[in-house]
């Protein structure tokens, strides 16, 4: 049975006229369903450029991402935004909710471009909601939630296109100690009891009790796996 997703060697280097900058360099690991896997390192050490080759944002200058075994990276252009809608759930430190619209509204949103018939759009809409304990401020505008609040949103329309693998950036930055607790348990619910995944990269210390595997970056490179 092959890993939910799989990174075989994978770099990525940026060219700026006639220098060449190594972000990510030769990175391979796997991820099996139900876990979470950490990725940390200090600041410009690749954390972001890799998830963003993992969830088909960015392309590989070399290497292959394989997602249940179908190498992702080798897709045309015209295919990656299908397996970015059918896999993955992205979620920021800067949360990226719709100011003017609300809680429910955000979720509603991502629901409508995972083509869900609008019909049940708003039923499903606040059950990820108080899946996320947040049916009380389903009509709430993001100016009016604290940061936590915002991020379980922004969770909430993660989840919303039901996707195998979901990707944290830096999920808790913006939060205090014991708000940011709270994220990390919820995110090690959703793929231990729906058997898919998730990846994050976290500077903060308490990620590491969330996570089945810590992978250490460093200068691009895996410097170490816990």
């Amino acid at each position: 049975m092959s890993a939910l997703l799989e990174a075989r060697n994978v770099s990525k280097l940026y060219r700026q006229g006639p220098v060449s900058v190594t972000a990510v360099d030769s990175v391979s690991f796997t991820v099996e369903r139900g876990q979470i896997a950490l990725i940390i390192g200090p600041s410009g050490s690749g954390k972001s450029t890799l998830l963003s080759m993992l969830g088909c944002i960015l392309r590989p200058s070399s290497g292959d991402i394989l997602v249940e075994g179908e190498a992702v990276s080798a897709l045309p252009d015209r295919e990656l935004p299908r397996i970015r809608r059918s896999c993955f759930g992205f979620v920021f430190q800067a949360f990226h909710l719709f100011p003017f619209l609300t809680a429910q509204e955000n979720v509603e949103t991502a629901l409508r471009l995972a083509r869900v018939p609008s019909r049940t759009r708003q039923v499903l809409a606040l059950e990820l909601l108080t899946g996320c304990g947040l049916e009380a401020r389903a009509n709430f505008l993001p100016g009016s939630l604290s940061g936590g609040e915002k991020q379980r949103v922004a969770i909430a329309r993660a989840l919303a296109g039901n996707p195998q693998i979901l990707l944290a950036d830096e999920p808790t930055a913006s939060l205090d100690s014991t708000t940011g607790e709270e994220v990390f348990a919820m995110l090690s619910r959703f793929a231990k009891e729906s058997g898919k995944a998730v990846i994050m990269a976290s500077h903060d210390p308490k990620a590491r009790g969330f996570a089945d595997r810590v992978f250490n970056l460093t200068d691009g490179r895996i410097s170490g796996v816990g």
